[in-house]
């Protein structure tokens, strides 16, 4: 009778699927129509989106990275965790059957007085299981498969940062080039310079003042010079800990200006949610935490567990052996846990409330992010158009204040405002074209570096 009495409760409480736990309204997130900024042409982004700068060192940099960063090892093995507990999640889905033989000797003294001694062993099978009534174990398997899949995606995104992170500081290596080759080209110009107002001075041809003048800019164009061949010794190491080894020389494969530039990749809006890896880890994080709130909520309802026993026993006081098992169910009802239900499924419905939060966040990001780089880079080519045409005039600039100078109808001060705007220039264009690359990367990233939802583990 009792055994009926609580199979009716269960079967009445069947229809309830835990207590309401409030959580709060996120609103979906619509994407624009299109992007703000017209991106003009555009080509389809490759996965492999870095060989488009014809560089061969730097596709050599980031394969090196990919295989070789601490930070994508790390993604990796949590993404072996997640799996594992993900099947640790499936396992309870399932019976268990456990095996223990016990054997032993003792010596006792019956009801009568008279004393025995037995040897005895006693083989046991215990099977038990636990019956999914209300799906609790199942959501447990949901939350643990949308977590796996969330580190897959974080993986990736890790991939796709250490790739962008390579590329950039391989650009910005270049660009450092570029400027210590100015500063180079200027600091030997001045140097002609400085030798000239010095033959002048001693001839007796031109004042103290220019010989001054010369030595103080060549004094500080070589100030420059340790300044640059520091940060690119810096750049440097900073690489060589991406590739995953020690600090050391990079090599290069091209110059800056030799770099092709790759097409702005196409895609629009609406595609974008399915083209980032942070995306899907947000999107996964929230389904996990979905499934977690549902099976908190299922824990306030009953639990059914099947078990089973089987065995012999064998007795050297026993002329045979005895067989022995028991078969039997249990119906286990919360019902006073001081709170502790309730209190585990407002933390997974704050936990919800927080996924829900983060994921409105990432897709808000990531349409600021790739309206930023299609901005930057395309205000940043027209710059560069300009600083080259300045870059020009300043350099014709220069010729002319030069041989005024050396045909006396100038003073020095002239060609030496015309070298400080040229070297400023030069500095000013490799420092936009720098960055004209490194736009095109950030964009390259924000699109998504080539990724798609397909990439993840198959459901």
């Amino acid at each position: 009778m009792t055994a009926r009495r609580s199979l009716l409760l269960t079967l009445a409480l069947a229809g309830c699927a835990g207590p309401h736990i409030a959580t709060e309204h996120v609103g979906p997130v619509a994407p624009p129509a299109a992007w703000r900024t017209d991106a003009g042409p555009t080509a389809p982004l490759d996965k492999t989106w870095w060989r488009g700068f014809g560089d061969p060192a730097l596709a050599a940099l980031v394969e090196r990275a990919l295989a070789n960063n601490s930070d994508i090892a790390i993604a990796a093995a949590r993404v072996r965790e997640a799996r594992a507990n993900e099947r640790l999640a499936r396992a309870q889905l399932l019976p268990t059957l456990d095996a223990g033989p016990a054997v032993g000797r003792s010596r006792s003294v019956s009801a009568f007085g008279t004393p025995s001694t037995q040897t005895f062993l006693q083989p046991q099978l215990q099977a038990g299981y636990e019956v999914d009534l209300f799906g609790r174990l199942a959501d447990t398997v949901s939350a643990a498969r949308s977590s796996y899949l969330a580190s897959a995606a974080a993986r990736d995104a890790a991939r796709l940062s250490v790739t962008g992170a390579t590329a950039s500081l391989y650009i910005t290596l270049l660009g450092l080039d570029a400027r210590l080759a100015v500063a180079r080209d200027t600091l030997a110009a001045r140097a002609n310079a400085l030798r000239l107002a010095t033959s002048r001075d001693r001839a007796g041809y031109s004042p103290r003042l220019e010989l001054q003048q010369a030595q103080a800019e060549y004094d500080a164009t070589a100030q420059i010079i340790p300044q640059i061949e520091a940060s690119i010794a810096r750049a440097e190491d900073g690489l060589s800990l991406l590739v995953g080894d020690v600090p050391g020389p990079i090599a290069r494969g091209s110059r800056l200006e030799a770099l092709t530039t790759p097409a702005v990749p196409d895609g629009l809006p609406s595609t974008l949610l399915d083209r980032r890896p942070d995306i899907a880890q947000a999107a996964s994080q929230l389904a996990a935490a979905d499934s977690s709130l549902a099976s908190a909520r299922k824990r306030f309802l009953p639990q059914l567990r099947l078990s089973a026993t089987a065995g012999a026993a064998f007795s050297t006081l026993l002329a045979n052996p005895i067989t022995i098992w028991s078969i039997g169910g249990s119906v286990l009802a919360p019902l006073f846990e001081g709170g502790r239900l309730r209190a585990q499924a407002d933390v997974a419905a704050s936990q919800r409330d927080q996924a829900a939060w983060g994921y409105r966040r990432t897709v808000l990001t990531s349409f600021r992010e790739v309206e930023d780089a299609l901005a930057s880079v395309a205000r940043l080519d027209e710059q560069i158009v300009l600083a080259r045409h300045q870059r020009d005039t300043l350099a014709e600039a220069l010729r002319l204040a030069t041989n005024r100078y050396r045909e006396g109808y100038s003073p020095y001060l002239e060609q030496l405002d015309a070298q400080r705007n040229l070297l400023s220039a030069q500095l000013a264009l490799v420092g936009l074209e720098t960055d004209a690359f490194t736009a095109r990367i950030q964009l390259y990233q924000a699109m998504g570096g080539g990724w798609s939802v397909a990439d993840l583990p198959a459901k």
